[in-house]
């Protein structure tokens, strides 16, 4: 009689020990970190990176980019989504120019960005180090075809990663107390500067998002080195954040 009062007292102890685990389990929503509301905007510091001069020259050109939430649509699902245009200016000096149109699509577990016809899950449930996903799932093959890369599929089978979900973290001159970092990739193969290099390749990519303002830093880099002709192809960008509402 003994043993099962035990082990009946156990079980119960065990039941309420995971039921309290469960409660506790709770993670912020993928909304709290890309808040979406017409009229909300973010203004960034944004850094172009491209090859000139026949492949051989590395350029970085310097903007000012603001992305603004104009309008509350639907996709192609009838899901809810938002048109988000993006002006650019060389410095505060001159007036904002349209220069593209993305439509984002919030879920209850997810973030779906649309920009030039490709979808990116850039956010996904549940909010916790070290869940990854599969950001770049929706892509074709060779989603950069004008680009003509040598491998084509590089964008494929990319971990998402969260990493210092919570922490505080300054971009620039602005401080965010809570934040968290989505590690997309970095690979790189050969290094152009060894004499006899017949190619080489880098990717790089990380973003990084504050509670209730959105992206605050984004760092993208992918090339293509071929030593035949030492010229390279590719492109970059970096966003930091210098202003929001």
């Amino acid at each position: 009689m003994t043993k099962r009062f035990i082990g009946f007292a156990f079980f119960i102890l065990s039941l309420a020990s995971c039921k309290k685990e469960n409660e506790n389990f709770v993670t912020a929503s993928v909304n709290d970190y890309f808040p979406l509301q017409v009229g909300k905007y973010i203004t960034y510091d944004l850094d172009s990176t491209i090859f000139t001069n026949f492949g051989q020259t590395l350029t970085v050109m310097h903007y000012q980019a603001q992305y603004r939430i104009d309008a509350q649509t639907t996709d192609n699902l009838n899901r809810p989504a938002y048109t988000v245009s993006r002006y650019l200016r060389q410095d505060s000096t001159q007036d904002w120019a349209i220069d593209n149109v993305f439509t984002v699509v919030p879920t209850d577990k997810s973030i779906e960005y649309i920009q030039d016809n490709l979808r990116f899950l850039k956010l996904m449930g549940p909010i916790t180090d070290g869940f990854s996903w599969k950001g770049n799932s929706y892509l074709a093959f060779d989603p950069y075809r004008s680009y003509v890369f040598a491998n084509p599929a590089f964008m494929e089978d990319w971990n998402y990663t969260y990493q210092d979900v919570n922490a505080s973290l300054s971009v620039g001159t602005k401080n965010f107390d809570n934040t968290i970092t989505v590690f997309e990739d970095s690979d790189s193969t050969g290094d152009p500067t060894i004499a006899g290099t017949e190619y080489a390749e880098k990717t790089y990519s990380i973003e990084k998002y504050a509670k209730n303002v959105g992206l605050i830093y984004k760092e993208f880099i992918h090339w293509e080195y071929q030593g035949t002709d030492n010229t390279y192809k590719g492109f970059g960008e970096k966003l930091s954040i210098i202003d929001y509402n």
